[in-house]
């Protein structure tokens, strides 16, 4: 049986997170080549994170993490503009949405991490 070849995926890992070691055990089941990116040492630059927003589909703004303290601590309520947000999320990168996973020029979010099973479909 002829191994199915397959692009290696991006994760933006947080290794805290619950749903994000979920899909890197999916994927390591899986056996699917995997580049971790655990963003948290190494924040997205704005470039990148508008990168990322465009193959997710989303605005800066929904890619925040609401219930994160921080939010709540300084950004709750706030008008903030999309360019602020990138700036937001680049310098605080705890307050990004978890985990992102990219395969070529498509992005989701791996909420619940069973998701991940049908973007490596192509779904």
């Amino acid at each position: 049986m002829e191994k199915i070849k397959t692009p290696t995926l991006t994760v933006y890992h947080n290794t805290r997170c619950s749903k994000s070691r979920g899909v890197c055990d999916i994927l390591a089941e899986k056996k699917v080549k995997t580049n971790i990116v655990e963003y948290l040492k190494t924040p997205p630059t704005q470039k990148e994170l508008k990168e990322l927003l465009k193959m997710l589909g989303m605005k800066a703004s929904e890619l925040v993490r609401k219930n994160e303290p921080l939010f709540k601590g300084e950004f709750e309520g706030k008008k903030i503009t999309e360019a602020q947000w990138l700036k937001i999320l680049s310098q605080h990168p705890i307050l990004i949405e978890r985990p992102i996973i990219v395969k070529g020029d498509k992005a989701i979010i791996g909420r619940p991490p069973e998701i991940v099973l049908e973007f490596l479909k192509g779904k």
